[in-house]
């Protein structure tokens, strides 16, 4: 193994609400979900649906402590929480991360009234795994393991969110998802995050078009991402948080156009792996 690797595969590329069907087949219906490779260290941005694939996944093939970075905890962004395998395994040890809450709420209690009746059948106690719910200032900067950085950024969005950038190995990648653009102001606080990245994962939700219609939802455009990406000398631009009603057909339409308008640029789909 190279223990300089670092690579991002997707499993949840959706937001809102996750889509299923034959129209959802090509980029996938999952919501937000990501694992992030740091040599032999595995961590997870979001809990979205695609969590449960990655809990799977994680059970056939990891072993050590586990550490889950949410962006917030908007129902679409955790609702994998409750069906992720190792937090019912005794030997398992989550940590579990989140910049938004405090001093207002504790993680714990956000998660709490996830899984409160009459809305989910058991409690947060029906887990068996080693928990240990980390709350954080979105600004500071995060160690979690030797060698990786994580910086940490507030996002524009209802209720708060933050964006991470994790350095390794002289490479990076950045996660900024569910944040609001004001229109013809790029946001500093984001530029400053991303400023020459080798990959930046985006809340792409709509296009320039759709979005008066959607001001105050707290989701950007890809083109604005596209704008940042530029503007921070970003290498490679990643559109992500799909919106539900842009199924394969309307997703390979904006994925055409993002092309044209910055060749190398991608848009996320579920499985995919980028390497910096």
């Amino acid at each position: 193994m190279n223990t300089d690797s670092l690579s991002v595969k997707f499993w949840g590329v959706r937001g809102s609400i996750a889509c299923a069907g034959p129209n959802y087949v090509v980029y996938g219906g999952n919501t937000s979900c990501l694992e992030v490779t740091c040599g032999g260290h595995r961590m997870v941005f979001d809990a979205g649906t695609g969590l449960r694939s990655l809990g799977l996944d994680m059970l056939a093939k990891h072993s050590g402590p586990i550490d889950l970075f949410l962006t917030h905890t908007h129902f679409d962004h955790v609702v994998g929480l409750p069906f992720f395998v190792p937090m019912f395994l005794p030997q398992s040890e989550v940590r579990i991360w989140a910049g938004h809450l405090a001093p207002r709420l504790s993680l714990e209690e956000a998660i709490r009234g996830l899984m409160i009746e009459p809305l989910f059948p058991v409690p947060p106690d029906i887990f068996r795994a080693k928990i240990d719910y980390r709350d954080f200032r979105a600004g500071e900067t995060l160690n979690p393991y030797p060698g990786v950085t994580l910086r940490t950024a507030p996002l524009n969005h209802p209720n708060g969110a933050t964006g991470y950038r994790v350095d390794y190995g002289g490479k990076s990648i950045c996660y900024i998802t569910d944040t609001e653009h004001v229109e013809g102001q790029l946001d500093r606080t984001i530029i400053s995050l991303v400023q020459n990245a080798d990959i930046m994962i985006y809340d792409a939700s709509y296009t320039d078009a759709e979005y008066p219609r959607f001001k105050g939802f707290g989701h950007s455009t890809w083109e604005e991402g596209v704008r940042l990406a530029k503007a921070a000398k970003v290498k490679t631009f990643v559109a992500f948080h799909h919106d539900p009603s842009h199924d394969d057909k309307v997703m390979a339409g904006i994925e055409k156009d993002l092309i044209k308008e910055l060749p190398g640029a991608v848009v996320a789909k579920e499985g995919l792996v980028l390497t910096p």
